[in-house]
Parts: C-alpha cells; structure tokens; sequence
C-alpha cells in the first residue's frame, strides 16, 4: 500500500511534498495509517487532536494516546478539548454536527496560526460509500451523490482510493497501534447502522461491489459537471439578476426541456431543496411566497423572485420628531425649511408645516391605507394606486411611506399627498427630500 499511496500522491497531490501539512488524527485506525503514511515518506507533518470529552476516560485515554504516539515519532502536536454538549445544547445542534463544527473551525484557527498549508483527513473509499448511501436516504440530488471530494478549500483526503480492508491490512503488517472507539460499534447512529447492517449485505451480493461503486461514483461526478455545466449556460437565457434580486421568466423556464432539474439546479445553493415546495409555487396564484433560511422567493405574475431576507431588527416604524433632521434608517430622508419653493424633483417634496403633526412616521403599507394623491382627483385606495403603476409584489413590499397622524403625506419616491402640498396660503414650508 505504501507503494501505492506514494503514486497515488505523485499524482494527484504533487504540491504536498513542498508544503507543511497537518493531520487530523482520532488515534482511530484510519488517522493513524495516514499519520505513519506521510511520516515514512518524510513529509512534513504535524498531529491536531481534538478531545470532544463525549466518552470520559476513552476519550482522556485516546487523547494521551495520540500525544505518545506524536512524541514517539517526533511529531508536532496541538491537542483541545471541547464541551461538546453544551455546545450542541446551546446552538440547538446533534451531537455529531455540534462536533464537526468545533473541530474544522479549530483545526482552520490552527492552519492560520501555526503556518500550516493544508488540512489532512483520513476519510477512505468505505467513507464514501456510507456518505453516498446516507444521502441516497436523504434524496439530496445528484450532487449529493458524488461523494466526499477529495480536496475542498484547503483540506486534502488522499486515502479516498483506499478500502477500509486494504488500511487494515497495512496496520496490521506493519504493526500499527490504534484506538478502537466504542461508539463506532453502537448502530444508533445513521451512519454506523449503514457500516455495520447494510454495506456488509450489499458485498456479500457482489464480491467487486467496491471498485464498482468507485467508478459509477467517477460517472457521477462527470455526469454532475455535465449538468453544472449546461445549468450555468441555460441561467443567462431565463433569469435577469437585478442588484440582489433573481427574476426568473416562468414561461422561459417551462420551455425548458425537463425544467425542474434547472430550477433545482438554480436554487439548491439559495437553501430551496424541497421540489415540491417549488413546483407548487410555479403553478400558484400571484403572491405566494417560501422561505429558505437565508432567501425568500416570490411568485409575481409570471416571474419567481429570488431575493435575500432582510432584518428589521424588529422595528417596523420609524419616527420623525422635528423638521430640520436627517434619517438614515430605514432610508434617507432629510427635512429642512425653507422660504420658497424651488428645484423641484421627482426626489423631493413641498409641504405645509401648519397640515403637519409631529412625530411624523415611516412605515410600509398597510391593508386599507387611503391618499389623495397629486394630478388625480379624489382619494385613491394605495392598493390601487400600486396596481396602476404596476408595481410587483416585491415593489409594493419594499415601498416606505411617510405618515403624519395616520395619513399618508408621501409615497415616497414616487406620489405626494395633496393635502399636505404648500399652497398660496402656505406660511411655512417644510422641504422634503429623498437621498
């Protein structure tokens, strides 16, 4: 194996020889045959141990074990330990996924402090299956099915190629120390179920079945680059992106040959992975909105609209308390008075102070709000108001009012209540101006 390890790196992995590589090692069989790997073909190493203190004295022993072993062979080591569960507790995390964040956030603080070019990992060919199988449960699409990639960012895994069977049989002719982790035997976990219940079953159906799954895992991920491929080429011709918004043309995406692959395709990496959940709102009425944990996307006539959420920081109004401020929340707004009208703009506005009460306020529309607004007669419903200007869903819920005792003084940016306007009997005017 060692033979086959150092071509195997030559390569795919020609840089690592000049570079200052850190690996993270369990004590475990797999982190253990990597950490011996490199050191019998002189790279330079160092050892990162992480404590997650989740089995008491295994993990102490595991722990104490490592740092023997990094002595043993004069090997660098940075050693931590994490309250695992109370960090799992605290951020509403599983275990497993409470750990996987404690540890590649260390070990990203530890390749920045202490100068090291990559991470290492000993995740094998076994791995891959059992990642593949995991998300085959989960249908998480063809790219969850391509498997651990062998190098993301600055983490390398160069014992994918490698069976669990063919480590194994390493460390035992060479005569390996290792920790065996209680855990790994329980099938409580997904993972473990599937190691220790369903892969055994799927070899004894075929004694090649490794080295098979290794190639369709090679056509997968050919076949997936054929559709990022084809996914980025189609997006210009469907989809207009204006400032942070996607706008996608509905009767554009339905020419599309097997269109659901594109829009999944298109809106997986914005959190939207429930097909249902999108179909549906392609075929919804106007209005109809879902949520990812980042993005909101929006049916509006025939466009979806993709757009990041916003905070408000749990403040919908904004008050104005006298007529010479500046607000700059929630947008820019400048008050000022003045002794007459003049340089009139579609940005700014004139009005009577004495029709005015303060503090004026800012807020978004609201369900039966009413004004007068100017070159029309009458009141106008605002929900008409922005039908007539045709104003997208997304329009009518980014528009700000500004209000003076309930009452729309200004749509603002766009109409001016009448009411509020100077006239020949204005005394005092307030100049109002969009920035």
């Amino acid at each position: 194996m060692l033979t086959k390890f150092k071509n195997h790196l030559e390569q795919n992995f020609p840089y690592l020889k000049e570079k200052k590589l850190l690996l993270a090692v369990s004590g475990g069989l797999d982190s253990m045959v990597l950490m011996h790997l490199f050191q019998e073909l002189r790279y330079s190493i160092g050892i990162a141990h992480c404590n997650f203190q989740l089995r008491g004295k295994e993990s102490d022993a595991d722990e104490n074990f490592v740092k023997l072993q990094a002595e043993k062979f004069q090997i660098p080591i940075f050693s931590t330990r994490f309250e695992t569960e109370k960090f799992a507790n605290t951020n509403k995390l599983s275990i497993q996924l409470a750990a996987r964040k404690l540890r590649y956030d260390w070990f990203y603080q530890l390749l920045e402090e202490e100068n090291y070019d990559y991470l290492l990992t000993a995740h094998h060919l076994d791995d891959q299956l059992e990642t593949f199988l995991i998300n085959l449960s989960r249908g998480t699409g063809i790219e969850g099915l391509t498997g651990i990639p062998a190098t993301n960012d600055k983490i390398m895994r160069p014992l994918l190629p490698f069976s669990r069977e063919e480590i194994c049989a390493f460390a035992e002719e060479n005569s390996l120390s290792w920790r065996e982790d209680s855990s790994n035997t329980s099938t409580k976990y997904l993972r473990n179920k599937i190691r220790h219940e369903v892969i055994p079953i799927l070899k004894t159906l075929n004694s090649n079945f490794l080295p098979t799954f290794e190639n369709t895992l090679e056509h997968l991920n050919q076949a997936n680059a054929l559709v990022n491929d084809a996914s980025r080429n189609t997006y210009d011709l469907v989809v207009k992106q204006l400032d942070d918004q996607h706008i996608f043309d509905i009767p554009k995406v339905l020419e599309l040959p097997n269109y659901k692959a594109y829009l999944y395709q298109w809106l997986k990496d914005f959190g939207f992975t429930a097909w249902v959940d999108i179909y549906d709102l392609v075929n919804a009425n106007s209005g109809k909105q879902i949520f990812s944990e980042t993005h909101v996307l929006l049916k509006d006539r025939n466009r979806l609209l993709l757009f990041e959420k916003t905070e408000n920081h749990n403040v919908e109004i904004y008050f104005v308390k006298d007529f010479e401020s500046k607000v700059n929340i929630p947008l820019k707004l400048s008050f000022c008075k003045v002794a007459n009208i003049s340089n009139v703009n579609a940005n700014c506005i004139f009005v009577d102070e004495n029709q005015l009460k303060l503090p004026l306020v800012i807020r978004k529309w609201q369900e039966g709000d009413v004004f007068y607004p100017t070159g029309m007669i009458g009141k106008k419903k605002l929900s008409k108001f922005f039908k007539d200007e045709k104003y997208s869903l997304l329009d009518k819920q980014n528009q700000w009012l500004l209000c003076s005792n309930y009452e729309i003084v200004w749509v603002i940016g766009k109409r001016a209540d009448q009411r509020f306007l100077t006239n020949e009997n204005t005394k005092n005017y307030i100049k109002i101006t969009l920035e």
